[in-house]
């Protein structure tokens, strides 16, 4: 098990030449969100936004477009039906799959809400989507309900599950993944072909071969909303052109990064998964440099 270290961050970090424009540092479709869970969508596309990535666009249900516009500003967005759950219909497949192909990557299940719509977009869309796919939270429960269709999907896939998700990933004990982190990553990932980022104190990267673990973070991060942060940075870091496996590594460890300089800024009972956004300047500052 090989620590992350800052090195491997300044090595893997994305190239922004002098010559940059938004068309050369890629272009994210975040799928997310659902009536009760705006702020999901909000968080990751921040996130996103504040790591790098050229141009976002965000699919969300058209209930919510007007709170998520709101606050993300610089985003394009893609409204598209609510289901009766106040999740995306089903009937915008092929419309988000149109958006996917013109996309460098997709971050698919934030806020998404677990649902019998979600399931079933979730797994079509996995079917036919050809571009690399971070897929977290109700993208990782629906997932769990086909979870076979990740052997026949033609996209690259990263998931990110917290323990409790990884249990409904593999049927296994959360007392048990607790215990043998590093063997169900390991074989979850190279059973499935995907990048598994099994989260929590020292959180494991794995491709099923090589395995990361992570030095950073503190146990303030544990609120509901800072895995949607996570998964901005590392999707905007994959729709840059960092490849997968890298692109898990340098995203949970500048997420930690960042959660640590909040923690010492507003402390680690009061600190907030948005205090973590907004210390990602800094952190990102300071490798540049």
């Amino acid at each position: 098990m090989t620590p992350i270290t800052s090195e491997f961050i300044i090595n893997n970090l994305p190239h922004r030449p002098d010559d940059a424009n938004k068309g050369t540092m890629g272009t994210l479709l975040n799928i997310s969100g659902s009536y009760s869970m705006a702020g999901a969508c909000i968080l990751s596309s921040l996130s996103a936004l504040k790591s790098g990535v050229g141009l976002l666009k965000v699919a969300l249900p058209d209930s919510i477009y007007p709170i998520v516009a709101s606050s993300v500003y610089e985003a394009v967005f893609v409204p598209v039906l609510s289901s009766k759950n106040g999740t995306i219909d089903t009937r915008s497949l092929e419309y988000l799959l149109y958006h996917a192909k013109a996309s460098s990557a997709v971050l698919l299940g934030c806020g998404l809400k677990c649902c019998d719509e979600t399931v079933d977009f979730v797994r079509e869309f996995l079917s036919e989507c050809t571009s690399d796919i971070l897929i977290d939270a109700d993208g990782i429960n629906a997932l769990a309900q086909n979870i076979d269709v990740l052997k026949t999907t033609k996209a690259k896939v990263v998931v990110t599950p917290h323990p409790k998700e990884m249990s409904r990933l593999t049927g296994l004990d959360v007392e048990y993944i607790l215990n043998n982190r590093e063997e169900v990553a390991t074989n979850f990932a190279r059973e499935y072909g995907v990048i598994v980022v099994l989260k929590g104190k020292n959180t494991i990267i794995t491709d099923g071969d090589k395995l990361y673990v992570n030095p950073t973070g503190n146990s303030g991060m544990a609120k509901g909303g800072s895995g949607d942060v996570l998964s901005g940075i590392i999707a905007s870091l994959m729709a840059q052109g960092v490849a997968l496996l890298e692109a898990a590594c340098v995203g949970v460890y500048i997420h930690g990064l960042a959660g640590d300089l909040a923690a010492q800024m507003f402390s680690k009972t009061s600190m907030l998964p948005r205090d973590i956004i907004e210390c990602l300047p800094q952190i990102f500052k300071t490798i540049e440099e």
